[in-house]
Formats: structure tokens, C-alpha cells, sequence
């Protein structure tokens, strides 16, 4: 056979070898990126335990959510608004609108837990619910209104728990576990920060 003809190893000089790696990176930096603007500030990570300070802290950083939100969306016009936060994301009118949802769904997932023993939830498909009507229909205001008023009662009752009552539990059907309320806590802590971050990314990307 022809030396022409002869199958040639792929060092790492060969055009081709070159080339695949070249694309690996970008792909590589195509999924890093797609991380980062999906979870700006890391996906969750649930403490073993709690006491006293972390209870507090994660009060306050959900009592705070309902500012941040003013703040994120301050100046925006509706353009803007519907710009979707990443590729096949959610645009800012359906975070407001679904931490509006979400957070509604968690308290009273918590008055559940606190006057039934241990109960079963009822969960929610998300993004269908980020899909309907009112969604589009009802200005971004009014769920920004509802999640002031919701947090203040929310954390108003968090305040005034006792240790059993932190421990008291629901059970999640998606899941199959039984959740305590202060697991509860510590993720939606997180949950209003991770959502108020892929917007405040997005508008610094864009130079809002």
C-alpha cells in the first residue's frame, strides 16, 4: 500500500488533534458558561444542621428578598424585561412571577408542617405554571406587592418558632423525603438570592 494511503497516529501536532481539541474547549467553556448563568451563586447546598445564628441569618436573608427584587428590577423597560436571563431561560417577568409562586407554595407548605403531622405536600410543575396566562396579563408589580406582603408574614412567623416546631416535618412526593421546616428555611434562603442573581448577572452582561 502507498505510504499516501497509510493511516497516520493523531499527535498532538496533527491538524485534526489540533482541531478536536480546539472544539472540546469551546464546548467545555459553552457548558461552564451555561452553569454560571443558571447558577450565578452556586446550586444549592443544605447545611446538616442549623442552630441558633444560621436560623437568623437565613431569616433576614429571606426577610431581604422582597428589596433585592426592587432593586433587580429598577429601570427596566419591557424589552428588557423579556429578555430571557440565559439561552432557554426564563425571561425576568417569569422569575418575579415564579418566586412569587414558589414562595407562596413554601408557606404554606409551613403552616401545613405546623398544624399537621407530617403531612403530604402537594407539588407543582414549575414551568408550566411559568407558561399560563396571568403570567403575561398581570403587570410584574403586582407579584413584587405579593412577595412584600408574603414576607412579611412569612418571616414574621419564622421568628416566632421553637425548636420543635423547626423540626416539624412534610413529606415531599417528587422527592420521597420528609423535609423539616428548617431545611425549609435554609433553601428558600437561597432560592430568592439565586433567582435575584440571574438577573442582576443578566443586566450586567448587557450593560443595564
Amino acid at each position: 500500500m502507498s505510504v499516501f494511503f497509510q493511516e497516520q497516529p493523531l499527535t498532538t501536532k496533527s491538524p485534526i488533534k489540533k482541531f478536536a481539541i480546539f472544539i472540546t474547549s469551546i464546548y467545555k467553556h459553552m457548558e461552564e458558561n451555561i452553569e454560571l448563568h443558571r447558577y450565578p451563586i452556586g446550586r444549592l447546598k443544605l447545611a446538616a444542621s442549623y442552630d441558633e445564628k444560621s436560623l437568623t441569618a437565613w431569616i433576614a436573608s429571606i426577610r431581604s428578598i422582597p428589596l433585592l427584587l426592587d432593586y433587580c428590577i429598577e429601570n427596566l423597560d419591557e424589552a428588557q424585561l423579556n429578555v430571557p436571563y440565559r439561552s432557554g431561560g426564563w425571561n425576568t417577568i417569569q422569575v418575579i412571577h415564579h418566586i412569587a409562586d414558589s414562595h407562596m407554595n413554601a408557606y404554606v407548605r409551613f403552616k401545613l408542617a405546623l398544624t399537621e403531622d407530617r403531612p403530604t405536600i402537594k407539588p407543582y410543575e414549575e414551568q408550566l405554571w411559568a407558561e399560563l396566562p396571568d403570567v403575561f396579563d398581570v403587570p410584574l408589580n403586582v407579584s413584587i406587592t405579593l412577595i412584600h406582603a408574603l414576607h412579611r408574614r412569612w418571616t414574621s412567623l419564622m421568628s416566632a418558632l421553637n425548636d420543635e416546631q423547626w423540626n416539624r416535618e412534610y413529606f415531599h412526593p417528587g422527592s420521597g423525603e420528609y423535609i423539616p421546616l428548617w431545611q425549609v428555611a435554609n433553601t428558600y434562603h437561597w432560592h430568592g438570592k439565586h433567582h435575584a442573581e440571574q438577573i442582576l448577572s443578566l443586566r450586567k452582561r448587557m450593560g443595564w
